[in-house]
């Protein structure tokens, strides 16, 4: 009796905290509210199972407890039963995979009209890359990596020369267009994460990963590493910073590009 008291109280108790509970997701902040729906049916559905479950049980423990005078029944196969769960929980499945495998098809089909920005990651810090004039990313290899070419990018790439370079500072992003996010990682494993995004992904050594999103409100938000990238790991963060057009291209003048790293760093070495 105690026992199954105690499973009712902790199914009364999980459904008042959820929908009683002071804590949920930051406001979102670009086009991937479809993530939030996805979240939302499996919220539903496994706690919908889990309400079942835990009462069930409870009921069991009372219907079933020992009583002097009352036998067991030995009953090894049920069809019926068989059949209503095998039915059960592969629709309840199906529920939970199909809206994830929707937006998945939705997160991996990139808009043509996406402007391409790359993110770097490295113990502990963000650093930035965005295509010049000429609109194109120029190669890069992590072996190139230099304290004069910071984020390795191959000098004997024409398309390389014009691109921005943001090292260790604020991303800003045009509200309202669609970002393909390139990720590359010089050490370990991390993941480049805006709660207010919603959207996210590892960024794996020797591999470029991506995702896509729009930002739909300027402000100021702030970036989490999502994989535990080392001691430091706490500390890798940044921001990045939604601008209106004009507020964008007035920042984006005052970057550097490439060839002027590289041309302040000959100037450098060539001093006295």
């Amino acid at each position: 009796m105690l026992i199954a008291a105690v499973l009712v109280l902790i199914v009364l108790g999980s459904l008042l905290f959820h929908f009683l509970s002071p804590w949920w997701w930051t406001p979102i902040a670009s086009n991937w509210g479809y993530i939030d729906t996805t979240l939302v049916v499996t919220f539903w559905i496994t706690g919908a199972v889990f309400t079942a479950v835990v009462l069930f049980v409870a009921y069991c423990l009372l219907r079933f407890r020992h009583r002097p005078g009352h036998r067991a029944a030995y009953e090894p196969e049920n069809r019926r039963l068989e059949l209503v769960l095998t039915v059960g929980t592969a629709v309840g499945v199906a529920a939970m995979l199909a809206p994830g495998l929707v937006v998945w098809a939705q997160f991996v089909q990139v808009p043509d009209d996406a402007a391409e920005v790359e993110v770097v990651g490295q113990q502990w810090q963000w650093s930035y890359r965005l295509p010049g004039e000429d609109g194109r990313l120029g190669r890069a290899d992590t072996r190139l990596i230099t304290p004069e070419n910071p984020l390795g990018i191959s000098p004997h790439d024409p398309s390389g020369q014009d691109d921005v370079i943001v090292e260790a500072a604020n991303l800003h992003l045009p509200v309202g267009k669609p970002v393909k996010v390139l990720l590359r990682s010089v050490d370990v494993l991390h993941d480049f994460y805006v709660p207010e995004f919603r959207a996210k992904m590892d960024m794996i050594p020797g591999a470029v990963t991506y995702f896509w999103f729009t930002p739909t409100q300027t402000g100021t938000f702030e970036i989490l590493c999502a994989e535990l990238c080392g001691v430091g790991h706490s500390f890798m963060r940044g921001f990045v910073v939604v601008d209106t057009e004009q507020d964008y291209q007035a920042w984006l003048g005052q970057q550097t590009s490439f060839a002027s790293l590289a041309a302040g760093s000959a100037r450098a070495d060539a001093a006295p």
